[in-house]
């Protein structure tokens, strides 16, 4: 088993799996006979990610049973805990694996950030812009004092949109615009569709959790901002089919991460230069000991390609989405403290 190979160096010995109709336990260990379970409504009706998750924290317990033999030790205690950290699994007892709540000057960060983006909707081009980049430097600024001072600093992960079956050009260049300019790594993992009986693929983004957050935000705001303007792009130039969405949109994606590239580099001039977080680097390779990397060959028609990128060119970032692309509410809220 994959799982089994990266994580714990192939020292688990194979144990029977079960699927089980608990809807109280999500899964379990059973030493005594050498089970683990798995809810099937976890399977069912969450994320293959999170069942992923669970499958790990219970393989976990498994390695210290029959690795560690640490049989005397509580099920959730220091051996265990131990095991998890160094592999960047998540070891609650209970309830769906999820990154760890905003603390309260993480929450105030937000908050800040989040009356920025609401002034970014102003009609005024110059103080949308303004406020858009305010809050990008408050962003920036925040993270690097928080690296200097080698401030305590939790981390988590997150699956952003749906799992599909093929990553567009869009999509890639999305999760490049999230590592390079939201303080979070990105990776595409595989998972499988269960009531598709098919394979996929989804963005994971690792990072503390006011910069998920953020990365979070973005993502919904930038999907849904690239689906409006080829809309309108569309209804300008009377087209009926969306034959050139792929190129419009991957151009919005281009124009959108150039733009940011100038604002980093006017960061950069006034002294802030990011050099990446070392602990979120550990703990992202902690999730992810094996990472391959892979080319893509672009092809798009140069016309509209360079439409989209005109229009990704002028967007501005601000407070406004009020559902992310699986339709759940994804908003930067004032004095939101928490997922």
């Amino acid at each position: 088993m994959e799982i089994n190979s990266a994580f714990f160096k192939g020292q688990l010995r194979a144990p029977t799996l079960t699927l089980t109709g608990s809807s109280r336990t999500l899964g379990r260990w059973r030493r005594q006979d050498r089970t683990l379970e798995i809810s099937w409504e976890l399977l069912a009706q969450q994320s293959w990610g999170a069942m992923v998750e669970v499958l790990k924290h219970e393989m976990a317990h498994q390695y210290v049973d029959e690795v560690l033999r640490r049989h005397q030790d509580p099920a959730h205690g220091s051996a265990f805990r131990t095991v998890c950290q160094e592999r960047g699994i998540d070891a609650r007892a209970s309830g769906t694996p999820v990154d760890h709540a905003l603390a309260d000057e993480q929450g105030h960060v937000l908050e800040r950030v989040t009356k920025l983006l609401a002034l970014a909707q102003s009609p005024n081009e110059h103080e949308a812009q303004s406020a858009a980049l305010a809050a990008q430097r408050l962003m920036l600024k925040y993270n690097l004092e928080n690296v200097a001072t080698q401030s305590a600093r939790g981390y988590g992960f997150r699956h952003l949109g749906r799992s599909t079956g093929r990553t567009s050009e869009s999509e890639r260049l999305l999760a490049a615009i999230l590592g390079e300019h939201f303080f979070v790594e990105a990776i595409w993992v595989p998972v499988w569709r269960p009531l598709e009986g098919k394979r996929g693929t989804v963005l994971e983004v690792c990072g503390t959790p006011e910069n998920l957050e953020l990365a979070e935000y973005a993502h919904s705001f930038l999907t849904h901002t690239a689906e409006r303007l080829w809309r309108e792009y569309k209804r300008a130039h009377g087209i009926r089919r969306n034959a050139d969405r792929r190129s419009f949109q991957a151009g919005v994606m281009s124009g959108f991460r150039e733009k940011l590239a100038r604002q980093k580099r006017a960061h950069e001039r006034q002294g802030l230069v990011w050099v990446g977080d070392g602990d979120l680097i550990r703990f992202f390779r902690q999730r992810h000991p094996y990472v391959r990397h892979t080319r893509h060959v672009s092809r798009h028609r140069a016309e509209v390609y360079g439409h989209g990128k005109e229009a990704g060119r002028g967007i501005v970032l601000h407070r406004g989405i009020q559902h992310g692309p699986s339709g759940t509410p994804r908003l930067l809220r004032s004095g939101r403290s928490g997922r």
